[in-house]
């Protein structure tokens, strides 16, 4: 974890670090300009409550890099147009008058301010404010750290699961062959049910027509009886 000696002093941890602008409001509240975009060198002052003189000689020492967070500064037509937006946003909010820079302004964005805060050593705000961005960081490594954990438990619980499944493949073979076989079982057996319901038809038709051949005979038998008795009582 990088300490807040190598964070004043690198400017890559810097850099690492320079999307975490919510931190600002965690510490103190940044009033912006009526654009919610900007700030100058004494909003920037009075956030980390120290001089303006301080935050322009750290502003001169490290201008490149700040430059790259956001840092800007207006001369000529530049700021005479920015300056009449803000008066206009400024008036819209009944607000009479609008400081204004009489040569150039520096404005600095909250990415910029943040960059001041990881530079600014004299000052118990960017302090805190660098101790929120270690504490943040810190956690975020925990997190990875606990999350890397549960992948690697993961990955070993899939390293049993496919052993597993290596053992279970020639069992599941052996399983679809017999299945296989059932079926070719059952198959034939529907067939030999199939003739037997063929035969036994033909069988109730035999019933049939020697049912009809007895009932033939019964009446036969019985006409020749009636016969029988009639020539014996003459």
């Amino acid at each position: 974890m990088p300490t807040e000696v190598a964070l004043l002093e690198s400017r890559a941890l810097r850099v690492e670090q320079m999307g975490r602008v919510d931190v600002l409001d965690k510490v103190k509240s940044l009033v912006m300009l009526p654009d919610g975009i900007h700030v100058r060198t004494e909003d920037v002052a009075r956030y980390f409550e120290v001089s303006t003189g301080a935050v322009k000689r750290l502003t001169d020492r490290h201008q490149e890099e700040l430059a790259e967070s956001g840092l800007r500064v207006l001369r000529g037509a530049d700021l005479q147009s920015f300056h009449s937006d803000m008066l206009s946003l400024w008036t819209r909010e009944g607000v009479e008058s609008y400081p204004q820079a009489a040569t150039q302004l520096r404005l600095y964005t909250r990415r910029t301010v943040l960059n001041v805060a990881m530079l600014l050593r004299d000052s118990d705000i960017a302090r805190c404010v660098r101790t929120y961005l270690l504490d943040a960081e810190e956690s975020l490594r925990t997190r990875y750290a606990s999350l890397d954990q549960r992948v690697t438990r993961i990955e070993s619980c899939l390293t049993g699961v496919g052993s597993a499944l290596q053992e279970l493949g020639p069992v599941l073979v052996r399983m679809s062959e017999r299945l296989d076989s059932l079926d070719r079982k059952v198959e034939v057996t529907h067939q030999v049910i199939g003739a037997m319901s063929l035969r036994l038809t033909d069988v109730q038709q035999d019933v049939v027509r020697v049912d009809g051949r007895l009932d033939t005979f019964a009446r036969q038998l019985k006409d020749l009886r009636r016969r029988s008795g009639q020539r014996g009582q003459r």
